[in-house]
């Protein structure tokens, strides 16, 4: 069950953040070479569609790796490499909580092509937030840390 639960939550995590990577490296200097808001409004319309699930699967199946690699009773303590991981992922989700609400109501509203790289600075900061998802998860595995 614990391989099928892993595939899950990397084939979530491709999708997420491979979708950041391609928007980050491909997309937003083009857009902000042209001064373009539709070039990242665009990518973030078909994006959402598969994104957001991808970003929910992730959620679901980390919390319930979580749960295999660390008992709830311990999730307070730091005791081990994989508590102190737990805790830097947990932190990471609510980065990307905040970012999701900064920019659905502070960046969103008042959006224009003048004001993009308030958005790129946003994009970029949820890109950085994804990648060190990926390297945190990789480490309960590889002990990068």
């Amino acid at each position: 069950m614990l391989k099928w639960l892993i595939l899950v939550h990397v084939l979530g995590a491709a999708v997420w953040v491979g979708g950041h990577l391609v928007l980050s490296i491909g997309l937003l200097p083009l857009a902000l070479k042209r001064k373009d808001l539709t070039i990242i409004k665009n990518f973030e319309q078909h994006f959402e569609r598969i994104g957001i699930p991808a970003l929910l699967i992730q959620i679901v199946s980390g919390i319930w790796m979580a749960l295999l690699y660390v008992p709830i009773q311990e999730w307070l303590s730091l005791a081990t490499v994989h508590h102190r991981l737990l805790w830097i992922k947990l932190s990471l989700l609510l980065g990307t909580i905040g970012l999701a609400v900064h920019v659905r109501f502070f960046i969103f509203p008042r959006l224009t092509n003048e004001r993009l790289s308030m958005l790129a600075l946003h994009i970029i900061l949820v890109t950085i937030v994804s990648v060190a998802f990926v390297v945190t998860g990789l480490s309960f595995r590889f002990n990068y840390f």
